[in-house]
C-alpha cells in the first residue's frame, strides 16, 4: 500500500467516525509530536473538503513536564492553522510530586487522569490519535476504531497503519511545520524526565525503558 493508498483509507476511518459522532465532539489528542501533528493535519483538511465549518478542535496535555520547544511549537501552529485548542493539565502541584519515581503512577496521575476528566468535561464522543501499530509491539494489535469505557467514547487511530517513513514523507512533501527537537535528535518526544535523544536502536529509544516496559499496564489504565 503505498502513501496515498493510506491518505485515502484514513479518510475512510473519518467517515466512519462521522457515522457516529457529531464532528463537534470529536477531538485530536494532539501532543506537539510528529505523528499528532500529521493526524490533526489530516483532520483539519478532511473537515475542509467535506465542507465542514468548523474549527478542528485539540486535547493537548501539559503535565507541566513538557520541552519548552513543544510549547513554543504548540502555540505557534495552533495559531497559524486555527486550532481550537484545549489545553489541559494535572490538578496536582508537580514541584512536590515524585516525577517518575514509578513510571506507571506517573502516567496515570499526570496524564492518564487529566485526560479522561478532559473527555468528560468536553462531552467528547471520539478521540484521534496519533499511535502507529509500528512504534512498539503493544501497539500492533490495536484497531482502528476501538469502544472505550470509563469514560464511555471511542479512540480512533487514524494513522494506525502509517510507518514513520510514511509520516515523515507526508510532513515533507506537505512542508508540513515540526517540533525543532526531531533535528537534534530525537525521534520520539515525550515528558522531559522519560525522554532522550535516540540511541539508534529504534524510534523510541529515548524512551524511558521502565516505561517501555509497562506500556500494556498503562494500556490498561486508558493510556493511548
Amino acid at each position: 500500500m503505498n502513501l496515498q493508498e493510506k491518505i485515502n483509507l484514513t479518510r475512510g476511518i473519518f467517515e466512519r467516525v462521522l457515522s457516529f459522532a457529531d464532528h463537534q465532539r470529536i477531538y485530536v489528542a494532539w501532543t506537539g509530536g510528529k505523528d499528532s501533528t500529521v493526524a490533526l493535519s489530516l483532520w483539519a483538511h478532511f473537515l475542509e473538503e467535506n465542507g465542514i465549518e468548523c474549527k478542528p478542535a485539540a486535547i493537548n496535555l501539559d503535565t507541566g513536564l513538557k520541552f519548552p520547544e513543544i510549547l513554543a511549537y504548540r502555540d505557534a501552529l495552533a495559531a497559524k492553522w486555527e486550532i481550537d485548542l484545549n489545553i489541559i493539565k494535572p490538578e496536582l502541584d508537580v514541584d512536590n510530586y515524585p516525577v517518575a519515581e514509578d513510571k506507571v503512577n506517573c502516567c496515570r496521575d499526570l496524564k492518564i487522569g487529566p485526560l479522561k476528566k478532559a473527555i468528560i468535561d468536553f462531552n467528547a464522543q471520539a478521540v484521534l490519535t496519533g499511535i502507529r501499530s509500528d512504534e512498539h509491539p503493544t501497539r500492533c494489535d490495536r484497531d482502528q476504531v476501538e469502544q472505550k469505557t470509563d469514560p464511555e467514547y471511542f479512540q480512533v487511530n487514524p494513522i494506525l497503519h502509517w510507518t514513520e517513513m510514511d509520516i515523515w514523507s507526508f510532513i515533507v512533501h506537505k512542508n508540513l511545520p515540526y517540533c525543532t527537537l526531531y533535528d537534534q535528535g530525537y525521534t520520539s518526544l515525550g515528558c522531559m524526565p522519560c525522554t532522550r535523544k535516540a540511541t539508534g536502536m529504534g524510534e523510541r529509544s529515548g524512551r524511558s525503558r521502565e516505561k517501555e516496559e509497562s506500556l500494556d499496564v498503562l494500556r490498561g489504565l486508558g493510556y493511548f
